[in-house]
């Protein structure tokens, strides 16, 4: 019974590799945080107890989910827009970000050490109500299901001995030869890597004289150990029939 046992596992562990997805997703997947937040904001206006016409106003909580997802969506737009590379620029925006939320502590909890700051921070109460973030959330999740399936009808498959492209909505497929394939992973953003383990994967087939380039693949260091461990198996394989 051990022996069929084992023999079921590797039977199932084998099936797990023979085929590997792999999709290009755009940098619109990495506001996931924002969009958590702003359902977080939205229940909580949406059943704090106050009447739709007056859920934003007089509110201690209101500024405090307004500030929230404004911080938030800040450093969101940041990820989107610049890339961080090195654990160097990661601790540089640190850096800068405990040095802005120190102001902004020390602005609020003793405005007589910089009442200028203390002043300009109490005047400002970013505020909004339950409509506002209820919309921004089904905004954001309609693209999310646009994304979805668009990536449907584009990505890359590898199998056992051969690279396949799926794309186009009548399902055109390219082949290309999987055995020799080369891969090289690259992590240019730590930040969307944190975020959903995200990627640069560049595929060199051994027939193509041009690479090819995989933007933003979500958890690219489980996939690609796949894709290595198949690729392995089949050299092993080759090696073996000589």
């Amino acid at each position: 019974m051990s022996t069929e046992n084992a023999a079921s596992a590797s039977s199932n562990a084998d099936s797990d590799v023979e085929r590997i997805i792999l999709v290009s997703y755009p940098k619109i997947v990495f506001l996931w945080p924002s969009w958590l937040v702003a359902l977080i904001a939205a229940l909580y206006m949406t059943f704090s107890g106050h009447p739709p016409a007056d859920a934003a106003a007089h509110m201690p909580g209101a500024a405090v989910m307004g500030w929230l997802f404004l911080v938030v969506l800040s450093v969101n737009l940041v990820v989107l827009s610049f890339d961080f590379p090195r654990a160097t620029s990661l601790i540089i925006f640190f850096i800068v970000v405990a040095i802005g939320l120190g102001i902004w502590l020390i602005g609020v909890k003793f405005p007589d050490v910089l009442p200028v700051v203390g002043n300009w921070i109490s005047a400002i109460r970013p505020e909004a109500n339950a409509a506002f973030y209820w919309f921004f959330l089904v905004v954001l999740g309609v693209i999310f299901a646009a994304v979805w399936i668009d990536t449907r009808f584009d990505y890359w498959e590898v199998r056992g001995n051969e690279l396949l492209h799926h794309h186009g909505i009548l399902s055109d497929l390219e082949r290309f030869p999987a055995p020799q394939l080369k891969i090289d992973k690259e992590i240019n953003d730590i930040f969307e890597y944190l975020l959903l383990g995200a990627g640069r994967l560049i595929l060199h087939p051994s027939n193509e004289r041009r690479a090819i380039v995989l933007e933003n693949v979500l958890w690219i260091s489980g996939k690609e150990r796949r894709v290595t461990r198949m690729l392995g198996a089949l050299k092993v394989e080759f090696r073996g029939d000589k």
